[in-house]
């Protein structure tokens, strides 16, 4: 059996849901029950055969509308490994760090190809670190102050897994001065980046090696799903960017937030609309459940 959560950004009718069990019918999917999880805002719909049909016949079909088509067992996650730079918070760091060095502009260019998978993530970073040399250290906590929000839903997000027992993990391509207290603020239990080298108060250019990219993010799920002895379906990827793509592919639930086209086509669900709490109720979790 595959459960399709239907999750709208604002509200949802009951007659949505018999048109997504009448496409699901027409392709073949066999719907068998449906039932909301938060009236007007969320619901399940439980069917047979092809899931790859049904996002066909699904995603997109509904306005404000995100699907998620996945086994309905296994559908509870043990273990969240997000990405931070828009998608745990609504920033680009590098680019924010770059804005007070007037080279916003030069900096988020480069960091939109590599985002889209049009450049190699490790020489991007290098590069475009190699522009902030010379910037005054007290800038990075300045922009944390001035520029970092969190992402709508993800507190709720990362809390509510933590209490219902799972292992929350922010792996950042961006850098630890942001993202440890962005993990601690949210309440991830770990947070692994990029380490910025300062000397006398001042920003290097340079970020010490080896670098936090794909590869990391891959090795840190994989990592964990040993580490908990968990199986590979009990794990949620999120993120964004192309750097994003390889832990996204091998968790047994891989989201793509408001992603680049590359990760969007890549991943098993996408979520456009809606914000972070689109992921609990994926995983068939209510409002009533969160932990705010």
């Amino acid at each position: 059996m595959f459960t399709a959560t239907l999750i709208a950004a604002q509200s949802m009718a009951a007659g949505e849901i018999s048109a997504a069990a009448d496409r699901l019918a027409v392709a073949g999917c066999a719907p068998a029950t449906s039932g909301w999880i938060d009236e007007g805002k969320a619901a399940d719909l439980w069917f047979g055969m092809d899931s790859a049909a049904a996002r066909e016949a699904l995603e997109g079909r509904f306005d404000g509308v995100d699907i998620v088509v996945q086994p309905a067992e296994g559908r509870g996650k043990a273990l969240l490994v997000a990405d931070m730079d828009s998608t745990m918070i609504t920033v680009e760091c590098i680019d924010e760090l770059a804005d007070y060095a007037g080279i916003k502009a030069e900096v988020a260019a480069v960091t939109e190809r590599a985002m889209r998978g049009e450049l190699d993530f490790e020489a991007a970073l290098d590069a475009r670190v190699a522009l902030l040399a010379g910037l005054d250290e007290a800038v990075i906590e300045r922009c944390l102050a001035e520029r970092v929000t969190i992402m709508p839903g993800a507190k709720a997000l990362v809390r509510t897994m933590r209490a219902r027992g799972a292992l929350t993990v922010l792996v950042s391509g961006g850098f630890t001065r942001f993202a440890e207290p962005v993990a601690a603020e949210i309440g991830f239990d770990r947070a692994i980046a990029n380490r910025l080298e300062i000397a006398d108060g001042q920003l290097t250019g340079t970020v010490a090696k080896p670098i936090v990219g794909a590869e990391t993010k891959r090795s840190t799920l994989l990592a964990a799903v040993e580490e908990r002895g968990l199986a590979s379906r009990a794990t949620l990827a999120v993120g964004d960017g192309a750097n994003d793509l390889a832990m996204i592919e091998v968790a047994g639930l891989g989201v793509a937030y408001r992603a680049k086209p590359i990760v969007a086509t890549a991943a098993g669900a996408r979520i456009e609309h809606g914000d972070l709490t689109a992921l609990l109720y994926a995983q068939g979790i209510g409002r009533a459940e969160w932990v705010a």
